[in-house]
């Protein structure tokens, strides 16, 4: 069920002019006070409460004391009415009267409100022939011209398209649709959007099916008979959508509806084909919500190729009807509706779209190499900046390592998420080819300037080895990483800096540090430590003083949850500090201990396999794995085998124990080894049929110098 919030508050004696839901004005300082209402009389605004329609020029509403000019003559009911700003516009919703000044004429009781285009007050005296007269000759003293009629709608009209204008998402549009016509314009409104609504050029497959989106009205104490009795004050959950009309609305083809929609301009309800519409607007036995004669207005919001909804403006009986000329104001406030809502629709598809993109090229899960835990965060920025091209990821390598990865395309669009797209996939590719940190940033580079001019990309690339202890970092422009140490201290790592990528030209230098098992490396993007209220060097300093507290607070023996430590990082941002989008990526360096680990080199002679099966037999008896003993060294035995067949340098055989047994074998012959069916007749041919159906996984990975195969054995 689609809520329908009632927004407009009732005015109150002595409101703020300045409130722009109301359409009071402060009277002058001469004047007297207004007089009482007259007794039963409803709520509502001065200009709903202006009676009957006079008679005459001399007629008045009953209980109102209107002052007369030389002669007998009527005053003009803007006399000695002054507005919020003398000058200057009122509120939005209110359209002031200019007054003239005139020192021989006794001052007007004043008016609680400006008086409204179409209301009593602004008609023009008719001529015998029953016409009104166009021009201000034979006025009487006092009189508003036509002319500054027509100005105090052009004034509401500019006041109304600015707010609605002023409305980035759906809601705030069609909400500062209603809040400018209530009560200035109209005494309610009811707002129908198609559903669902259409994106840019995309054509509607469907019935259209019109949904009540938005409903606003002036309070009332109670009903006034004649209209509105079904317009309630409770909320749309606690009254129902029943009392103000259908939620739905399916147009059918022909239908009286579908041709006032068709038509795209406002009429009036009292006409043959509006007032056949009505029913399928609002449903059946709801026609008593629209009064009589011209007090209903049916406007269709047409966008930049289609109809997309509709507009019914409602007055009271007690107010003074619409004119033709109101029909002009209805079409200008749908229309400029009807564009900003095609323009919500279309700026929300897009970044629904880039953020889908973003979120895409984003790895879906981080990998469980060996060794090191993972843990990572992506924030998007706030609605009100667009996507950007912030990207992580973390590739196993081989020897049990892990590539690091962060970076940060520049610029906030949908081409930035793609062009970060493209450097990740690029980024894996060669994290694949096991290059050094440094040259992979210069490829990215080279890739960056291949992909235009002006794409550029801040990247920190690390390579993290477990067995040695020890990371390898490469840094393209981007903030230096975090290292937060088991003892409780934080460190800000000192990596050369160099330049972005896409730059081009430029050398990157790598530099080789000690990572301590049960430390903490915490690599991130600049939406993490800059923004519009810090430098980045003042957010880096406080990250780091983030990160030492927290460690304080599990003491220097246990290093704090990663999962709670990313939470805690993302804390430290403020109401400000969304402009950009955040990256960040926590490795915890758990390392392999030199006793689970077992390596050896083998000369590529024959006597190599027999070799491998006894050093490995035991290895695995110190570990207390005999019973693998059997599995391993047949699968050890092929693998070497194929490796000492084609390999000139020697062989390395290394087996790593941790919470499965990982067996590493590598030589110098680049050309990876392929599973195939061997046939009955073949000799060879079945050693990696073995290794497929006995390890628990296996693989084999390119290096500089050569290749590596593995494979993993459960424990248990």
């Amino acid at each position: 069920m689609t809520e329908h919030p009632i927004s407009f508050e009732r005015p109150q004696a002595g409101a703020d002019p300045a409130d722009p839901r109301g359409a009071l004005l402060r009277s002058s300082t001469h004047a007297s006070p207004p007089p009482p209402p007259r007794p039963g009389a409803n709520a509502l605004p001065a200009q709903a409460r202006t009676g009957e329609t006079p008679s005459g020029p001399g007629t008045t509403a009953p209980g109102t004391a209107t002052p007369s000019g030389p002669g007998g003559t009527p005053a003009s009911p803007g006399k000695g009415v002054k507005g919020v700003q003398d000058g200057g516009e009122g509120p939005e919703h209110s359209q002031p009267v200019v007054a003239e000044p005139d020192t021989h004429r006794p001052r007007p009781a004043p008016e609680s409100i400006p008086a409204q285009p179409g209301t009593e007050q602004h008609r023009v005296p008719a001529d015998r022939s029953g016409q009104e007269r166009r021009t201000g000759q034979g006025l009487s003293p006092g009189q508003p011209t036509p002319m500054r009629r027509d100005g105090d709608r052009l004034r509401f009209v500019g006041a109304a398209t600015r707010r609605i204008a002023r409305g980035i998402d759906l809601d705030e549009i069609v909400m500062g649709l209603c809040r400018a016509t209530v009560p200035t314009f109209s005494d309610a409104i009811l707002v129908y959007l198609r559903d669902p609504l259409p994106v840019g050029d995309e054509r509607p497959v469907g019935p259209l099916v019109l949904r009540l989106r938005r409903t606003d009205r002036i309070p009332e104490e109670r009903d006034t008979d004649g209209g509105f009795t079904a317009l309630q004050l409770e909320p749309p959950e606690a009254s129902g959508l029943d009392s103000i009309g259908t939620e739905l609305c399916e147009v059918r083809t022909g239908s009286a509806l579908a041709e006032v929609l068709r038509g795209v301009r406002p009429v009036f309800t009292d006409t043959p084909a509006a007032r056949a519409a009505l029913p399928e607007l609002l449903g059946e036995g709801h026609e008593f919500v629209v009064p009589g004669g011209q007090r209903a207005i049916l406007a269709p919001l047409r966008g930049r190729r289609r109809v997309i909804g509709a507009a019914l403006f409602l007055r009271r009986p007690e107010r003074i009807p619409f004119e033709a000329d109101d029909l002009l104001v209805a079409a200008q406030l749908a229309t400029h509706s009807a564009l900003g809502i095609d323009k919500a629709v279309l700026y929300g598809r897009e970044a629904y779209i880039a953020d889908e993109l973003q979120r895409t090229m984003l790895p879906e899960t981080l990998p469980r190499p060996t060794g090191v835990r993972l843990a990572s965060r992506y924030l998007p920025a706030a609605e009100t900046a667009r996507v950007g091209g912030d990207w992580y990821d973390a590739i196993p390598l081989p020897g049990s390592r892990v590539a690091l990865v962060v970076g940060d395309v520049m610029g906030h669009s949908m081409t930035s998420a793609a062009i970060m797209g493209q450097l990740r996939t690029t980024a894996q590719t060669l994290a694949g080819l096991d290059l050094p940190p440094q040259e992979v940033l210069h490829h990215l580079d080279e890739q960056a300037q291949r992909l235009g001019t002006d794409r550029m990309a801040t990247c920190l690339y690390a390579v993290y080895d477990p067995v040695s202890h020890r990371i390898t970092i490469a840094n393209a422009g981007h903030p230096p990483p975090v290292l937060l140490h088991l003892g409780g201290r934080a460190e800000v790592l000192r990596v050369p800096p160099g330049a972005p990528i896409g730059v081009g030209g430029v050398d990157f230098e790598a530099v080789e540090l000690d990572a301590p098992a049960g430390a903490t490396l915490l690599l991130y993007t600049d939406g993490l430590v800059e923004s519009r209220l810090r430098d980045v060097w003042t957010g880096i300093e406080q990250l780091r003083e983030k990160l030492a507290a927290t460690a304080q607070l599990t003491g220097p023996d246990h290093p704090p949850p990663l999962e709670a430590l990313c939470d805690e990082v993302l804390d430290m941002l403020g109401p400000g500090d969304r402009d950009d989008d955040i990256a960040l990526l926590a490795a915890r360096f758990d390392g392999i201990a030199p006793s689970d680990v077992a390596y050896w080199f083998l000369e590529p002679e024959d006597a190599a396999p027999g070799q491998a099966r006894r050093l490995v037999r035991r290895a695995l008896s110190r570990w207390g794995l005999e019973e693998l003993s059997d599995s391993v060294e047949l699968l050890v035995s092929e693998v070497v085998t194929n490796a000492v067949r084609y390999a000139s340098r020697p062989v390395t055989l290394r087996l790593l124990r941790t919470d499965v047994l990982r067996c590493e074998v590598g030589d110098d012959v680049p050309q990876l080894p392929r599973l195939r069916q061997a046939r009955a007749t073949d000799e060879g041919g079945r050693g990696l049929y073995l290794v497929n159906k006995l390890a628990r996984r296996w693989g084999a990975t390119r290096l500089s110098t050569g290749k590596v195969v593995w494979f993993e054995v459960n424990r248990t």
